[in-house]
């Protein structure tokens, strides 16, 4: 028995050219939810500071 992988977005069938996807829609909304706050990583909130700093040491 074989299942139909859908689309993480709206549920519908994936299609090859847009996968995991259904389609070019679908892709850049989830896309947009990196973007904006839709999804996050779990962890601390990066401190912009302290990345600008990173590797500066080395370059001494």
């Amino acid at each position: 028995m074989s299942t139909i992988k859908t689309c993480p977005i709206c549920k519908k069938a994936r299609s090859e050219e847009f996968y995991p996807f259904c389609s070019d829609r679908c892709r850049d909304r989830d896309l947009s939810q990196w973007f904006g706050d839709g999804y996050s990583v779990p962890g601390r909130r990066a401190d912009p500071e302290e990345i600008a700093r990173e590797g500066w040491e080395d370059e001494k």
